[in-house]
């Protein structure tokens, strides 16, 4: 793509080769990093570590300093075949910078350490020389071959006897933590496959940097390893299957080494936890946050439920209200009611003397004594038989004609409640002797007596029994039924009503 000129005002920009299309080349890895990588996986190590070794080859560039040695004493006394068990640091005249040495200041100080201990060297001076491989030059030599290795190096490092495993007891950390544990974890971060890690800080430190501290311990990813003290070296086996039974206690060793430095991590973290000041006052202070929700809420609970209870107040007061407003209406209703009924009695009972006066005024319509007296049992049947608008009619028939008429009037009323009581007595009888008799049925069954022997069932009976209780003697209903017929059918006896109001037969 060309670069374009900006345009000026008023000029249009204008393209004029289309943008071409993208294109996949193949790149060959080439460079520094790709270096990097190469080397941490031929030498099966991290990231972190490959990132350490170029600081220190770096810082080696930059250091002009002069490096000082310091002569260690026991160095004629070494003997070469107990290389483990030797400092190297210590052989080289490094023993002051130890693992911060770097592998500029190891070339160096194995050099000054060859120009003044090669066996050539000392035997010129007049020295007597050892032969072999016997001669402590060869401490120096393996010196050299640890510490210039990276993964040989980190083998030794892992197990630097210098090392200060010691984890502080909790009576140290609780008198003075930060003077305590501050320098036990800036010695053991040199153990952490992460470049950087999080500092101890101070006692005014936020949950944040606190949480982010021990978060970073509590998963704390060690570099350390324990090969460098195996016990066997596989090299020397004879065949194969020894070098695997080497091979497998050497890492059921590492393992358990391994193991038991996680543990003392563990231990360490755990310790500082429990004495660190600042957690306990997080905690404190966790604890009375959590004081002041509960507090909250059980004051909300409460509020709540005076809410609901004042509610439950003002539900009861209006049910209250209501139900007393309704039981005045209900009184109101049955006050009404026991007034009508007491004017209506009231009425009757006017009517009644009203009608017992006006019969009485024209000698009960008859001019004979008997015949008298027995209008005068007649006009008291009516008042305790006839209803108000019947006596209310029978009144203003009795006012508006003549005594003739009246006369008639009263005879006809009274020929009418006559007819009435005698069909009412007649159905009552008959009541009475479907009744006995279905009790004699009842009580003699088996007996061959009683309606049984005519054909009779136990549905008959009840169906009688019903049609009998249905209208019983002395109720109002009982004005109602016009007539009742009692008929055989089959030798089955059948009851029907004849409704006055319906005028027709009903059949029960």
């Amino acid at each position: 793509v060309k670069m374009l000129k900006e345009a000026l005002d008023g000029q249009l920009t204008a393209l004029y080769n289309a943008v071409a299309a993208s294109e996949q080349v193949q790149v060959e890895p080439v460079g520094r990093w790709f270096e990097a990588f190469l080397k941490r996986r031929t030498r099966n190590v991290s990231a972190s570590f490959q990132e350490l070794e170029e600081e220190e080859q770096l810082s080696e560039e930059e250091e002009d300093e002069e490096l000082q040695l310091e002569e260690y004493p026991m160095l004629k006394t070494l003997d070469p075949k107990d290389w483990k068990n030797q400092d190297h640091y210590a052989v080289l005249g490094l023993a002051h910078i130890r693992y911060k040495a770097t592998q500029k200041q190891i070339k160096a100080a194995h050099k000054a350490m060859v120009l003044k201990h090669h066996p050539d060297k000392r035997k010129a001076a007049g020295e007597q020389i050892v032969e072999g491989d016997n001669d402590y030059f060869t401490c120096i030599t393996k010196a050299m071959e640890m510490l210039s290795d990276p993964v040989k190096r980190r083998a030794f490092d892992s197990v630097d006897p210098t090392f200060d495993n010691m984890v502080p007891s909790k009576a140290e950390g609780k008198e003075n933590f930060f003077e305590v544990f501050a320098p036990v974890f800036e010695r053991n971060s040199r153990w952490s496959v992460q470049k950087h890690f999080p500092s101890l800080g101070a006692l005014d430190a936020s949950f944040e940097e606190v949480d982010h501290f021990y978060s970073f311990w509590y998963n704390f990813d060690s570099w350390r390893e324990f090969s460098y003290l195996d016990e066997e070296e596989k090299e020397k086996a004879e065949c194969r299957d020894e070098r695997r039974w080497i091979e497998k206690q050497n890492r059921a060793s590492r393992a358990q080494r391994k193991k038991e430095e996680m543990n003392r991590i563990r231990t360490l973290v755990d310790t500082a936890y429990n004495c660190d000041p600042r957690i306990k006052r997080f905690k404190e202070e966790e604890k009375a946050r959590k004081e002041s929700e509960k507090k909250a809420k059980a004051e909300a609970k409460k509020r709540e439920q005076e809410e609901k209870e004042r509610a439950r107040q003002a539900e009861e007061e209006a049910a209250r209200m209501r139900r007393e407003k309704e039981e005045e209406a209900a009184r109101q209703v049955a006050q009404q009611a026991k007034k009508e009924k007491e004017a209506q009695k009231k009425a009757i009972k006017k009517e009644r003397q009203k009608l017992r006066t006006t019969c009485k005024t024209h000698s009960y319509f008859t001019d004979n004594e008997a015949d008298g007296v027995r209008m005068m049992e007649e006009v008291e049947k009516l008042c305790d038989r006839l209803e108000l608008t019947s006596l209310q009619t029978l009144n203003e028939a009795l006012a508006s004609g003549n005594k003739e008429q009246s006369k008639a009037a009263l005879e006809k009323q009274v020929q009418e409640v006559n007819v009435q009581m005698q069909k009412e007595k007649e159905v009552e009888m008959q009541a009475q002797q479907v009744v006995r008799g279905a009790e004699y049925t009842s009580a003699g069954a088996g007996g061959g007596g009683g309606l049984n022997n005519r054909g009779w069932n136990e549905e008959d009976l009840q169906l009688l029994i019903k049609a009998v209780n249905l209208f019983p003697a002395g109720t109002n209903a009982r004005n109602r039924v016009g007539e009742w017929l009692l008929c055989a059918n089959s030798e089955k006896l059948y009851i029907c009503a004849v409704c006055a109001c319906q005028k027709k037969s009903i059949p029960i």
